[in-house]
């Protein structure tokens, strides 16, 4: 296609800025300069890449360039880490990560503080549902994720990390007014019930795996992995605890010891020979390996 690195440089910045000037004053350039470079991108390709909204957002043939673009800076950095021309000391190379709340918030900052200091990486975390995760790696968003989609999106490869435990949990209180003669179907079905979000399904699928039928219990909605074992704790409802989490349980009781649930996390990365993408990956693996089932 032969398109202009300087061109895929300018269309990353107006989709990473969300305007034409927040690109321009990022670029060093005159937002004429930026429309004009944007304009020639979109008559090149044939496409109308982006959409002049505020923030802008890309077409989806603008996702496809948009990948394109992240990949090219990736390379552009490796080869000029490679070649010596770095600009020394205050260069720093951004590395945008899909991450799921749990992991987040048990494993992943600790596989990324492992990240040797000579890729000088900083690490731009975006928290997304593991079932979610691969739309952002389709959209260029991310070059990396962790995922519970075991096939990789187009342009990636995917490997298994291991699988999160879960156990459905609630507090003392909680568990002897709701559940007096143990979590059967009637019992869940009026329970009050914790969820991460409208995207999280988890205990919905437990529900459905242990009493083989799809309730609709009354729900609270806790978008915070720290917050929602607190939530559970202080007696708010129940729900699914990842167990990397369970090391204090003061409070808490299993209410199906015996069934636990295990989610598989995939890690996705791009298909590219790049050193700090190697090393990422070597990381993560390590530390998942450490932590999950």
């Amino acid at each position: 296609m032969d398109l202009d690195f300087a061109q895929l440089r300018t269309f990353a910045a107006v989709l990473d800025e969300g305007t034409f000037d927040g690109a321009a004053a990022a670029l060093r350039l005159t937002p004429s300069a930026v429309s004009q470079r944007i304009k020639a991108l979109e008559q090149h390709v044939g496409r109308v890449l982006v959409r002049r909204t505020r923030p802008v957002s890309a077409t989806a043939a603008g996702e496809a360039v948009m990948r394109l673009a992240r990949q090219v800076a990736r390379l552009e950095q490796d080869t000029a880490e490679a070649l010596g021309l770095t600009a020394g000391r205050d260069e720093y190379v951004s590395v945008p990560l899909v991450v799921n709340a749990d992991s987040m918030s048990t494993w992943m900052l600790r596989a990324l503080a492992r990240m040797p200091e000579r890729h000088r990486a900083l690490f731009e975390l975006h928290r997304e549902d593991e079932y979610h995760a691969p739309a952002r790696l389709r959209d260029g968003t991310a070059m990396a994720a962790v995922t519970s989609v075991p096939e990789p999106v187009q342009g990636c490869v995917s490997e298994k990390l291991g699988a999160m435990r879960y156990h459905a949990m609630a507090s003392i209180d909680f568990a002897d007014r709701w559940f007096p003669g143990g979590p059967d179907a009637e019992a869940l079905r009026h329970a009050p019930m914790l969820t991460f979000d409208r995207k999280d399904d988890l205990q919905d699928r437990f529900l459905r795996r242990r009493t083989r039928h799809r309730l609709d219990p009354p729900r609270h909605y806790v978008p915070g992995a720290a917050e929602f074992v607190e939530a559970a704790r202080l007696g708010l409802g129940w729900g699914m605890l990842p167990e990397p989490m369970l090391t204090h349980t003061d409070g808490l009781v299993f209410l199906a010891a015996d069934d636990p649930f295990d989610v598989p996390l995939h890690w996705q990365r791009w298909r590219l020979e790049s050193p700090v993408l190697d090393a990422l990956t070597d990381v993560v693996r390590r530390t998942a390996g450490e932590v999950l089932r």
